[in-house]
C-alpha cells in the first residue's frame, strides 16, 4: 500500500502567498465596485429628491419649499438631528413638503451614510433660504425664477443630518461649508432640470480642506472645484 503524500510546507506557503496577491488585486476592485454601486443608488435618490421639488412648485402656485430647515413652516422636511431616535427622524421627514411627493424614507439617505441616520441630502443656499447676508446672491423663491435650469444645482448629498442649507459665497472664493467627500473624494448632486450628477472633487484643495489637513485654508481663489459650484449654486459669479 502506497503512502499518501500531503503538501509539503513550501508548497502551502506558496499557495497562501498566492491567495494573499490574488486578494491584494481584487480587495481594492470589489471596492471601487462596490461603492459605484452606492453611488447610483445615490443619484437615484436625489434626483427623486429634485422630480419632487419640482412636482411641490407645480402645485403650490410656482413657490419652491423652504432649504433652510426651521426658519420657515414650508420646510422641505422637519428640524432633525443625528442623534434622534429613527421614529423621530421619520417624523421630521414625514411633516416636510416634500413627502406628498416623496413617500419612500429610504430615498432621503444615501447609502454611504449610517443605517441610524435618514437623511444625508440638503438643499443648496440659493434654493428659498432667508434672504441678506452680504455673502449671498440672488435667493430665489419661484421657479419661474430659475435661469438655465439643466446647470442650477437643487440638492447636494453631504452625507450627514443638518437643518441647513448647504451654503457657499457669492462674492468670492472661499468654502463656507465644508465640500462633502464621501464618494471616492466627490459628491453628488441633482439639478432644477431634474437630473442628477457626480461631481469628483479635481483640486487638491478641495480635498485637503475637506480632510482637515494642518495647513489648508477655507480661501481658495485659484480654486477650480469651488468657482464651479459657485456658479451652478448661484447662476453666476460675482468676481
Amino acid at each position: 500500500m502506497k503512502d499518501k503524500k500531503g503538501f509539503t510546507l513550501i508548497e502551502l506557503l506558496v499557495v497562501i502567498a498566492i491567495i494573499a496577491l490574488l486578494l491584494a488585486v481584487l480587495l481594492p476592485a470589489l471596492k471601487k465596485v462596490k461603492e459605484a454601486g452606492k453611488r447610483a443608488v445615490c443619484l437615484s435618490h436625489i434626483r427623486q429628491l429634485s422630480m419632487a421639488w419640482r412636482l411641490y412648485a407645480d402645485d403650490n402656485n410656482d413657490n419652491i419649499c423652504a432649504a433652510n430647515i426651521g426658519h420657515s413652516p414650508y420646510g422641505w422636511v422637519d428640524t432633525m438631528d443625528v442623534a434622534d431616535p429613527i421614529d423621530v427622524q421619520i417624523q421630521a421627514i414625514e411633516t416636510g413638503m416634500l413627502f406628498p411627493y416623496c413617500q419612500t424614507i429610504k430615498v432621503y439617505r444615501c447609502p454611504t451614510v449610517p443605517r441610524t441616520e435618514l437623511r444625508s441630502y440638503s438643499i443648496v443656499c440659493s434654493m428659498n433660504t432667508n434672504p441678506g447676508g452680504s455673502w449671498k446672491g440672488k435667493v430665489l423663491t419661484k421657479m419661474g425664477q430659475v435661469t438655465n435650469a439643466p446647470s442650477r444645482i437643487v440638492f447636494i448629498c453631504e452625507g450627514k443630518v443638518t437643518n441647513y442649507a448647504f451654503s457657499i459665497y457669492y462674492t468670492e472664493n472661499r468654502w463656507r461649508d465644508i465640500p462633502p467627500i464621501h464618494h471616492s473624494e466627490g459628491t453628488t448632486f441633482s439639478f432644477v432640470d431634474g437630473h442628477s450628477d457626480y461631481w469628483k472633487w479635481r483640486d487638491q484643495d478641495t480635498i485637503d480642506f475637506a480632510m482637515g489637513v494642518s495647513g489648508s485654508s477655507a480661501v481658495q481663489p485659484d480654486n477650480r472645484d469651488l468657482t464651479r459650484l459657485r456658479r451652478a449654486i448661484w447662476g453666476s459669479l460675482k468676481n
